[in-house]
């Protein structure tokens, strides 16, 4: 199927917020990851979200050059032409634009999205996030402020970050106190006051509720997703609307548990970012290969090796396999198995 349009993607996020359940949303850096989460969410029946951040754009574009919009772009027409093969939908997004990388990154996307539809296109990516984590919170949501609009005339949607996900990702690294991990409502609050409930263009929450980017084991983060469920009740009772008026996303979910998980969905949550565990599917393949073949992709002793064995393309297709049975449980454990509309 095609990439979403605007109007697809604001149903996806619609349908799982009234169904209760979540998109996987899967970083992808290279042809063979995006089409690793096209072969697995096809497997699982699921509609989700392809997704690039600073670093992944750099290296799409070449790793020995620093063209991330460039390879925001490639990333985006690549997917746009492989998509139409798979019998499901996804929506494109960009991951992490701190505020030093809004220049080459995140500004240059939004101009070349607002010239395709001046021509009466759709915009190229359906959604961007601002990350404005690592700036004073009044910064964060003025920054949220001035790029509503843009996104908004071009049908696309804004993801913010109120508060502050630890570890890192691609270069965006917090090491701050423990609270800081735990967004309030306060800042919630502020944040609606400033962009609307949809009024001045769509925008999705990434709020903190001890999430932590990167590798740690069940327990060794405190996570508190039943703060989501507080922080919906009390916009909803400050602004006088339904429950759980955010649309909201999990970042940091690496070693979640299920009932982790469920209840941060059951909170909010329309979207969870997956990277890590993705990462670490496609590479533990690559290793598995390499040490039961090693006489194959290696010419040891004197022989030449079994050019089987070392085209890229063996072992690449059994870590793109391996890297979809992730994207596979993911969209199990957020419950938008089986649920594809395409």
């Amino acid at each position: 199927m095609p990439v979403a349009s605007p109007e697809q993607y604001a149903d996806m996020l619609d349908r799982a917020k009234a169904g209760g359940f979540a998109y996987p949303a899967i970083n992808a850096a290279s042809s063979q990851s995006v089409n690793a989460v096209l072969q697995g969410l096809t497997e699982a029946g699921s509609d989700g979200i392809l997704q690039v951040t600073t670093g992944g754009a750099d290296y799409f574009a070449g790793h020995t050059v620093k063209a991330r919009a460039t390879g925001a772009l490639a990333f985006a027409a690549y997917v746009h032409e492989v998509a139409k093969s798979y019998p499901i939908t996804v929506a494109l997004h960009t991951d992490h634009c701190p505020k030093p990388a809004l220049d080459d990154f995140v500004l240059p996307l939004i101009a070349a999205s607002e010239s395709v539809v001046a021509d009466g296109g759709a915009p190229i990516f359906q959604s961007h996030m601002w990350d404005g984590s690592a700036v004073p919170l009044d910064e964060n949501i003025e920054i949220a402020k001035e790029l509503l609009p843009r996104l908004k005339a071009i049908n696309a949607i804004l993801e913010v970050e109120i508060g502050v996900v630890g570890g890192e990702e691609d270069g965006v690294k917090h090491e701050g106190s423990n609270e800081a991990l735990y967004t309030t409502t306060a800042d919630v609050a502020k944040a609606v006051e400033a962009l609307g409930l949809g009024d001045q263009g769509r925008w999705i929450a990434a709020l903190t509720f001890g999430n932590v980017h990167g590798v740690y084991k069940p327990g060794n983060v405190k996570l508190r997703p039943e703060l989501l469920g507080e922080i919906q009740q009390g916009i909803a009772a400050q602004f006088g609307t339904g429950e759980k008026p955010l649309d909201l996303v999990f970042h940091g979910g690496s070693g979640s548990t299920d009932e982790e998980i469920a209840l941060a969905v059951a909170n909010g949550v329309v979207k969870m970012n997956i990277d890590t565990d993705t990462q670490y599917a496609f590479t533990r393949s690559v290793a598995g290969f390499m040490f039961a073949n090693y006489d194959g992709v290696l010419k040891v002793d004197g022989e030449v090796g079994n050019k089987k064995a070392y085209d890229p393309r063996a072992w690449g297709k059994i870590a793109e396999s391996a890297m979809a049975a992730r994207v596979v449980e993911a969209t199990k454990q957020l419950g938008s198995y089986g649920k594809s509309v395409s």
